[in-house]
């Protein structure tokens, strides 16, 4: 029970101390709407949760990453930087696939729509 506690924390946290967490919050609301709206299949809202759920993952690795080179490092290093970038890419390697993904689904449904 403690380390359900201690994540539930560090989600806590995620959300309300970190601003890309809480845009990637935004964007899954937006898309749960449409996904509601455009009344997806399970398949599609399987694909979708494993998306937000791998950004939202990414997102809190990349901030446990920069947490600590920030405490190992708290003046500049190009060592410490090339890490944070990589971190950084990783959530961006995913948003991307998210949006693919999200685009797969949604813009054949929106099409039809309008």
């Amino acid at each position: 029970m403690r380390s359900f506690r201690y994540a539930g924390v560090g989600i806590y946290n995620l959300f309300r101390y970190e601003n890309n967490a809480r845009i990637h919050l935004l964007a899954c609301i937006f898309v749960v709407i449409a996904g509601v709206f455009f009344d997806i299949s399970s398949a599609e809202w399987s694909l979708l949760v494993i998306q937000i759920g791998l950004v939202w993952s990414a997102e809190a690795v990349n901030t446990a990453v920069e947490k600590l080179a920030d405490v190992v490092s708290p003046e500049y290093h190009p060592g410490i930087k090339v890490v944070k970038d990589t971190a950084a890419a990783a959530v961006l390697i995913l948003a991307i696939s998210a949006v693919i993904v999200g685009g797969i689904i949604f813009i054949p449904k929106a099409l039809l729509f309008f």
